[in-house]
């Protein structure tokens, strides 16, 4: 079945062609393919049909209906996998930063999904033909452990607890600024931490972003600082929740994106003098890293088979590790 996505042209936007529009606004869209499809009237603004070239202003509604496109067959590919954790009915793995958990898009070779094909005869089928045994995913470039399915009955259970929200899941991740002190009840709490509760959905302006909104999914982030240095911040963060984009959009919601983040304010100076040292300094350390500083360190969970409860571990990847150290040395 088509699905429709109806954007909003905020008020006071400067006019702009609808195609131009439609290719910021929706993920994964190309320009070509947003004039193919308002030729073919699957583009409504305000209940009507319209031309690429109309310049969409503030308040017009816009109404994308989209075809439902067959999922592409998945090839699979040796790649190496860096297994933390195996037995017949799940296995945990270390995702690196630069690979895509399930092919999508723009991305239909070498993501986890292709390795795991190559290395595994039975995955769970739960999903598609595009994510056998994918329980939880992370973004493309956040590092970290990831828990596959080998069978079904595991796969069910496994999704259970994510649903409750009862999986462990900790994350590091270096952001921008120093949080404020707080008082405490008790003296002997000097740590600084917080929870951040607003709820998330995707941005009207920009289908590929996910923003604060009223009328979002609950979403809570917990954090504690680690460590202070100077216009960066170390972090352990837990989820409460699990959407899309939770860390990131929280955190650039409260004004301390993570560093390095290209999509939510992470690669420009949000903090510190703003003079030519400060930004020099600033863009060595963004030479160091250049993805988003963020790295699933710990997944918790009861066994679905053994009623054992696990959990696991892992290192700052190289590139992480190495902007923690350099900022500590500063």
């Amino acid at each position: 079945m088509p699905t429709t996505i109806t954007l909003t042209v905020p008020a006071g936007k400067v006019p702009e062609r609808l195609d131009v529009f439609l290719t910021h606004s929706i993920e994964n869209a190309t320009r070509t393919k947003v004039q193919e499809a308002i030729k073919k009237e699957l583009v409504l603004i305000n209940g009507k049909p319209t031309k690429s070239s109309h310049k969409v202003s503030g308040g017009e509604v816009v109404a994308v209906t989209l075809p439902k496109n067959p999922p592409p067959d998945v090839v699979p590919e040796n790649i190496p996998l860096d297994i933390v954790f195996e037995d017949e009915y799940l296995l945990i793995v270390n995702k690196p930063a630069g690979m895509v958990v399930h092919p999508a898009y723009g991305n239909y070779t070498g993501t986890l999904v292709n390795a795991l094909l190559y290395h595994y005869n039975h995955l769970s089928s739960i999903n598609d033909a595009t994510r056998p045994g994918i329980v939880h995913r992370l973004d493309k470039n956040t590092s970290g452990l990831l828990v596959v399915a080998k069978d079904d009955f595991t796969h069910a259970k496994l999704a259970k607890q994510f649903f409750l929200h009862t999986i462990e899941r900790e994350y590091r991740a270096v952001v921008w600024g120093v949080f404020p002190s707080e008082k405490k009840k008790s003296k002997s709490v000097s740590q600084k931490s917080g929870t951040i509760e607003a709820a998330l959905g995707r941005s009207k302006q920009d289908r590929k972003k996910v923003t604060v909104r009223e009328d979002g999914k609950q979403a809570i982030t917990e954090y504690v600082v680690l460590g202070e240095f100077e216009y960066l911040s170390l972090l352990q963060l837990k989820l409460r929740t699990g959407r899309t984009h939770q860390i990131r959009a929280h955190l650039f919601h409260i004004g301390h994106p993570v560093f390095g983040d290209p999509e939510y304010g992470g690669r420009r100076v949000s903090w510190g003098e703003g003079g030519s040292k400060h930004k020099a300094e600033v863009k060595n350390l963004l030479s160091r890293i250049g993805r988003q500083a963020l790295h699933a360190k710990t997944l918790g969970f009861i066994h679905p088979k053994t009623n054992q409860s696990l959990r696991f571990e892992s290192e700052l990847p190289p590139d992480m590790s190495s902007l923690v150290e350099e900022i500590s040395r500063k």
